[in-house]
């Protein structure tokens, strides 16, 4: 790591982070490579490996910083209401997934290569951010939903983390996969974010 104030070098990863979510708007994982992040920041490849050993620990990182953004908008629902409805929750919750596209998007990465990837001390950090996430929800539960157990609260917990990593593909199509379905005689009714996390959240708070 090079010389210089922690405010300096969050800003420096924060730059390159920022340069590899630009990217990944327009282009796939495989083909972002660390000198196209290089070449839409203001460092040199070389200067990139002082703060990132890897892609995937620049990628890691912007998965990390997506969850903190969920969790904010969680706290934020957590402090702005005094009591939801389980349609209310619902709803929140499945607007909070719709304003995180990106997160959805990263979660249909290889997330197994991508941490093997990465050090230690840096897959430790984005697994608290990841904890916290679990935490917000859980506490969401807690205050709008005080009839549910603790068994209840777990049951809803590891059914809908794993629902979410798979939003994204259904909800976002491309012309290419619309063509590939309709060649193939699938009939395929597109839903929205919002629409498939609302559905499956009523079903499980109910």
């Amino acid at each position: 790591m090079p010389k210089g104030s922690a405010e300096l070098t969050a800003t420096r990863k924060e730059e390159i982070i920022d340069a590899c979510a630009k990217l990944y708007q327009t282009m796939n994982f495989k083909d972002i490579t660390i000198v196209e992040i290089g070449k839409a920041t203001s460092f040199t490849r070389t200067s990139i490996y002082n703060y990132f050993n890897t892609k995937e620990e620049i990628f890691l990182a912007l998965l990390q910083r997506e969850y903190e953004l969920w969790v904010q908008e969680l706290n934020e629902i957590i402090d702005s209401h005094e009591n939801l409805t389980k349609a209310e929750l619902a709803e929140a919750l499945a607007r909070s997934l719709e304003n995180r596209e990106q997160l959805l998007k990263l979660m249909t990465m290889n997330h197994f290569d991508m941490e093997m990837n990465s050090r230690l001390e840096n897959l430790t950090d984005f697994k608290k951010s990841y904890g916290k996430s679990l935490e917000a929800v859980g506490r969401c539960l807690d205050k709008f939903c005080p009839d549910f157990s603790e068994q209840d609260k777990q049951n809803f917990l590891y059914e809908f983390f794993p629902f979410v990593y798979g939003i994204y593909p259904y909800a976002v199509i491309t012309e290419k996969q619309n063509q590939a379905m309709a060649a193939a005689g699938l009939k395929f009714v597109n839903k929205s974010i919002y629409e498939l996390a609302y559905n499956c959240l009523i079903k499980l708070l109910a």
